[in-house]
């Protein structure tokens, strides 16, 4: 005779698969979960510890920051300092020149002849003046050609005025004889 089970064997197998299939769903949830946690939690660490060197390097940034300035100051300071420096290293250089460059024109002036002006731009020099007579005024010319501080006179006008003196004008070239030998030869 032929055995028929008339139990609910599809049930139970349905049954059975059914929660095989739970238990697997569960356990691939617990299992991404897991990942989950374990995958936030490192890039919640990474993140932490760039942020705690963006902190540190913002630091170094500003501390470096400041030591430019003070580096900058430092520099400009110091070109200050250098520029005084050798300004008076330029003026200590210069007042013999200064004085020579006076005593010289005080010997070249004639009799009946007087400055009203002198005025000394760099190596140029402009003299105002009046005088007796024009042969005061060539006298003049004469002696500032024949100094070796002056190079180049010029005589710019002669006037003549109505008091019996010429104003006149002359520019010359002022030169150190020193750096006028060493050019000459």
């Amino acid at each position: 005779m032929a055995k028929i089970n008339l139990l609910p064997w599809r049930e139970e197998l349905r049954k059975e698969r059914q929660q095989e299939f739970l238990g697997i769903i569960v356990a691939v949830a617990i299992a991404a979960a897991a990942l989950v946690w374990f995958v936030t939690g490192q890039v919640e660490s990474q993140y932490k510890a760039q942020k705690y060197r963006n902190v540190f390097i913002q630091k170094e940034m500003a501390v470096l920051s400041e030591q430019i300035t003070e580096i900058q100051a430092l520099r400009d300071k110091r070109d200050q300092l250098l520029e005084r420096m050798k300004l008076i290293q330029d003026l200590q250089g210069n007042r013999p020149i200064i004085v020579r460059l006076f005593d010289e024109i005080a010997r070249s002036i004639p009799d009946d002849l007087y400055f009203t002006s002198l005025e000394i731009k760099g190596a140029q020099v402009m003299v105002k003046g009046r005088a007796k007579s024009n042969n005061r005024v060539a006298a003049l010319m004469r002696n500032f050609d024949d100094s070796d501080w002056f190079d180049s006179p010029n005589l710019i006008s002669v006037k003549a005025g109505k008091d019996g003196y010429n104003t006149f004008e002359v520019t010359m070239v002022q030169v150190d004889p020193k750096n006028k030998n060493k050019e000459d030869e």
